[in-house]
């Protein structure tokens, strides 16, 4: 057997063991914000607006959510105001590194806990806390940015909620 052929043979084989293992570990991350989240939602942004800390040592965002669904913490809002670092006031920008970014009229799927000071929300695990959804232009259903479906995640997500 050629040496070409055994690299090939074992880069299949390499990337068969990976598949499940890859499969799994998605798995597990969605099990993960789902346990440890306080409130799980899907919505869509509806404003945002970025601000100076009273020091004028930071720029902190609001984004507001306009909520479609509770899936978990149903807080019985129409809306929820999310805070985190960052943002862009008067031309100067902040930016951090694992803090979610939101766009305008974006749809979304978030897993969320509460701020330090107890009083308004962030997103759990920065950027993998936050979900974007897209909508299928030949089924028309709403889509995950991986491609997967949101009634999936969705019935997966309330399988964990529920096992709790």
């Amino acid at each position: 057997m050629s040496n070409t052929c055994r690299f090939y043979i074992f880069i299949f084989i390499l990337i068969g063991i990976n598949i499940p293992l890859l499969s799994q570990s998605i798995h597990t991350g969605l099990k993960s914000l789902s346990d440890n989240a306080e409130i799980i939602l899907t919505g869509k942004v509806t404003d945002q607006k970025s601000e100076w800390n009273t020091d004028r040592s930071r720029i902190f965002t609001k984004v507001t959510i306009t909520v479609e669904e509770y899936l978990k913490g149903s807080q019985n809002q129409g809306s929820i105001t999310l805070t985190h670092p960052g943002g862009e006031v008067d031309e100067v920008g902040e930016i951090y590194s694992h803090v979610p970014r939101f766009y305008d009229n974006e749809n979304v799927l978030l897993f969320l806990q509460k701020n330090k000071d107890n009083i308004g929300y962030k997103v759990l695990e920065g950027e993998v806390g936050k979900i974007s959804l897209t909508v299928d232009k030949i089924t028309g259903e709403k889509m995950t940015s991986d491609k997967k479906s949101v009634s999936a995640y969705k019935k997966q997500i309330k399988s964990f909620v529920e096992q709790r």
